[in-house]
Parts: structure tokens; C-alpha cells; sequence
């Protein structure tokens, strides 16, 4: 038994037929932690979707109506790179509530791990990049309208940068610390660090500079890394920005967008980081956060394997370092 809590759902699986975005991954994922027993049933928590009030904490009136009414415009669906349905509507409702769940269930365990969501591409009036709702930013400001938290940071390590996140998040450009334009001397080609930090939610994005979005609007700070950048360099960049973060910045809760797609393997990823890099990041963002006694959630986020075995074995990854750092060794 572990000592959090899992959020999952069978119903997380996206209606969205043959795509690069493997929607039975959830399935296999849950499937792979059971039969490995990593994890047994009692680890697991079915979610309720989201109420429509939480979804407009995040998201405007006039779009939320377009998706429960089927009026999306053909250019907004096209952003949108999945196809509309009502089923994909409710799976999306779905990952928002397990969300929220792994965010409560965090601020009472130390860590919580909702297998879904991260879909961070999101914009409160529009959907982008396989994301129609922001479950992350609905579960942060569900936590602050309940009083349960102040501040959240959130740590995005999709290799695809968080533009919806720093969308939703932006505000008053306030950087309390002026960060190195390079990092870590140990870095071959360097990449860049920008830093411009808002309000009560502090934002990083740790993503391949030259891949999706084109426009990246500014995260409080933002890590451009270099196409083809393998494990040890992309650790040392996460490791500088979460301790510039944590210098600027004190969160009640941290929300882990874990993606599994900065793996060498990936269809829609360019750098170069091997599954057992891609735990050792996991492990990373685990040590910091315990160590400093801040709760984490974790969202699962992109992962286009080659090898869809190799996405689940990332994912799973995720859950084996938590039960590593948090309840001793599997």
C-alpha cells in the first residue's frame, strides 16, 4: 500500500480514434502499477468530473458554452488537434476533477499523483495542443477559492512549453532575482533562462526551445532548452531553476507536469533524455519538494513514444519514484 494516493479513472481514455496522442496509455499505465505492484486497488481514487463553477474559476463563460453546447467554430477545433465530441467534453470535465482530487489529497499526504491531466496548453477562451481545459489551473484556483492554499508553483517539464499555464498565470512583471542568460558551466551548448515573476502563482517551463508552441508567452521562468540535450545537462537546468524558484518564491503547493516526452524516443519531442534520466528528474523534483516540506501533485501531461510500452514504463517511473522518495524503496 502506498502512502498517497493515486487519482484514476477507465473513463480518462480520450474518444479521439487514431492519433499520435496514445489515449490508451491511462488504461495501461493503471494496468502496468497493478501487476507490477508497485501499487494495489486501495491505491486508487475514482474522481468526479469537475463542476461547471470550478471549469469557470479557469475558463470563460463564452467558451466553456461553446464546448457543452457542440458550438465550437471550425478554427477553434482545429486548435484544438482532437476532434470534438461531447464523450471528449466529459473526459476532459473528468481530468480536471482528478486534478483537484490530487491537489486536496497532496495538501494531506506530502504527494499525490493524478494518472492524467497536464494538459497545459489550455487558454481560458480557447483549447490548443491536444488540451481543451487547464485541469492544473482549475485545480490551483479551487485550492485558493477553498482557502486550502495561497500560493502554487507549478514545474512543467513537458517538453513542450506551458504556454496556457503562463497565459492564465501572467500579470505584473516582478522578478525579485536576475537570472544567469546560461546555466551550469557543465552545459555543452547553453540554453537560455528568463525570469519574470507574478502574483500568487510562480510558474517554470523546462521545454525544447525549437518545437511547439511557435508564440511562447513568459512563465515566471522559463528554461529554452537546446534541441538534443541528454540527461545530466537537462538535470543540472531543473536543478538551477528550481533553487532560482524556491529563492524568489514560497509555494503552499507545488503542481508537477510531468511529461513523459522529453524521452530520446519520442515522436514529437527533440531532446535527448533516457528513461532512466527522465526518473532521476522525477526524483529530483520529488527530493526538493520533501526536503522543503511543500506538497507536490503530479499530472502526467505529454508522452508520444515510438514505443507506447516505453510512454507506460515513463509514466509508471513517475509513481516508483514517489513511492522512493516518500514510503522507502519498492
Amino acid at each position: 500500500m502506498l502512502p498517497f494516493k493515486l487519482i484514476y479513472s477507465d473513463e480518462y481514455y480520450l474518444p479521439i480514434g487514431q492519433h499520435v496522442f496514445p489515449a490508451e496509455k491511462y488504461r495501461r499505465v493503471h494496468e502496468r502499477l497493478l501487476e507490477t505492484k508497485v501499487a494495489d486497488g486501495s491505491d486508487f481514487i475514482t474522481p468526479q468530473p469537475a463542476s461547471d463553477q470550478d471549469i469557470l474559476l479557469v475558463h470563460t463563460p463564452q467558451y466553456v458554452y461553446k464546448l457543452k453546447t457542440g458550438t465550437l467554430s471550425a478554427r477553434e477545433e482545429m486548435e484544438l488537434e482532437i476532434p470534438y465530441s461531447p464523450e471528449l467534453v466529459h473526459a476532459f470535465w473528468l481530468a480536471a476533477g482528478g486534478s483537484v482530487l490530487a491537489a486536496d489529497c497532496a495538501l494531506k499526504d506530502g504527494v499525490a499523483i493524478n494518472i492524467g491531466g497536464g494538459f497545459h496548453h489550455a487558454f481560458p477562451d480557447h483549447g490548443e495542443g491536444f488540451c481543451m481545459i487547464h485541469d492544473v489551473a482549475v485545480a490551483i484556483r479551487r485550492m485558493q477559492r477553498d482557502n486550502k492554499i495561497r500560493t502554487a508553483m507549478t514545474v512543467d517539464c513537458d517538453v513542450h512549453h506551458g504556454n496556457g499555464t503562463a497565459a492564465i498565470f501572467a500579470g505584473t512583471h516582478t522578478a525579485s532575482e536576475p537570472l544567469p542568460s546560461s546555466g551550469p558551466s557543465t552545459l555543452g551548448r547553453p540554453g537560455m533562462m528568463r525570469s519574470s515573476h507574478t502574483g500568487n502563482v510562480f510558474t517554470i517551463s523546462l521545454h525544447q526551445e525549437n518545437n511547439y508552441p511557435a508564440f511562447k508567452p513568459p512563465s515566471s521562468i522559463d528554461v529554452d532548452l537546446p534541441d538534443g540535450i541528454t540527461d545530466d545537462d537537462y538535470l543540472a537546468w531543473l536543478d538551477n531553476a528550481l533553487s532560482s524558484g524556491l529563492r524568489q518564491f514560497t509555494p503552499d503547493l507545488i503542481c508537477y507536469i510531468a511529461g513523459a516526452d522529453p524521452y530520446r524516443e519520442d515522436q514529437l519531442g527533440g531532446l535527448g533524455l533516457t528513461i532512466a534520466g527522465l526518473k532521476k528528474r522525477d526524483e529530483l523534483v520529488f527530493r526538493v519538494a520533501k526536503t522543503r516540506g511543500i506538497p507536490v501533485m503530479v499530472t502526467y501531461a505529454g508522452g508520444y513514444g515510438r514505443r507506447v510500452e516505453d510512454t507506460v514504463t515513463l509514466h509508471c517511473n513517475t509513481v516508483v519514484s514517489a513511492k522512493e522518495v516518500f514510503g522507502g524503496q519498492v
